[in-house]
């Protein structure tokens, strides 16, 4: 059976405002939009998948189900609608192909919410089999565990209020509060290297959000990706200021030491890039930007 994409109208929005990141954009709200259905099939469930010296595909498979970590708050990229369970955006299909070449169907799939601050300890655990949720490359965390790719290359960027005209770049944060997740790249890199900013912490991007709304924090900052999403929902009260001013590269984040099954990834990113073409345009790429996917990491 092949996939089929499932997309919210939010997706596109999101990607809209990647072509012009300073926002602006009709008033979309903040109610979940209408989903549309692509008409793209792009992978299949595998069968007789065999992958040796895998103990967490050999857990998956006696287990019966994959559980998968990602994040549920980030339009475009990791959603959940509440109102009606759906689950979208271009990490969510990327986990979900990861599956399916093991040989798991979409029923198959347990996605775990995982905060930013939790993601290691939940792989080194065994909470979970792999995560997907727009989740950096870094030496720190190969420390605890393996990563496979990058799938994906953006960059860190910096929320602000529609009104605010003081905040035009990373150059005008000092004096000013920004708001990141707890265990964040993001905000490690702000408390490094801008000293003079003050900084909050949430376990979400989205409480940043709503602390950026009323008032209590002057920016959001983490990957410019994920601020595209927020911004595209509530466009009258939010933008997207500046150029990225570092550089993320997502990773898959795996149980430490296995090899076999971050091999495995590896070269499905590596033969697939038809499917993850497929996939972005579906989802990030509405925009009509023309983004090519990273060579993995081989390491």
């Amino acid at each position: 059976m092949k996939k089929r994409l499932t997309l919210l109208a939010a997706t596109a929005a999101a990607a809209l405002v990647l072509t012009g990141c300073a926002g602006g954009g009709g008033d979309t709200g903040a109610e979940a939009p209408a989903e549309e259905e692509t008409s793209g099939e792009l992978f299949e469930v595998a069968s007789d998948v065999d992958l040796e010296g895998s103990p967490t595909f050999d857990a998956m498979t006696e287990r019966g189900t994959v559980k998968v970590g990602v994040k549920e708050d980030q339009p475009g990229l990791g959603y959940l609608d509440a109102a009606t369970g759906e689950r979208t955006g271009f990490d969510i299909e990327i986990a979900t192909w990861i599956a399916a070449s093991l040989g798991f169907a979409e029923d198959d799939i347990e996605f775990v919410a995982i905060p930013s601050a939790n993601r290691e300890a939940a792989i080194v655990n065994g909470d979970i089999d792999y995560y997907v949720g727009t989740y950096s490359i870094t030496d720190k965390r190969k420390e605890q565990i393996d990563f496979a790719g990058p799938y994906f290359i953006t960059g860190q960027g910096i929320l602000v209020a529609a009104d605010n005209d003081e905040i035009k770049s990373e150059a005008d944060l000092a004096g000013t509060t920004v708001c990141s997740a707890t265990g964040s790249t993001p905000i490690q890199n702000i408390k490094t290297n801008y000293p003079d900013t003050n900084t909050e912490e949430f376990e979400t991007y989205s409480q940043c959000v709503e602390a950026l709304n009323d008032g209590s924090v002057d920016a959001v900052t983490t990957d410019e990706a994920i601020l595209i999403g927020y911004a595209a929902q509530d466009p009258d009260n939010l933008k997207v200021v500046g150029e990225p001013f570092t550089e993320e590269r997502y990773g898959v984040g795996l149980p430490k030491g296995d090899d076999a099954l971050r091999a495995f990834i590896n070269d499905m990113f590596t033969e697939g890039g038809d499917v993850w073409q497929g996939i972005y345009d579906e989802t990030l790429g509405l925009s009509g930007t023309d983004v090519e996917q990273p060579e993995v990491d081989a390491y």
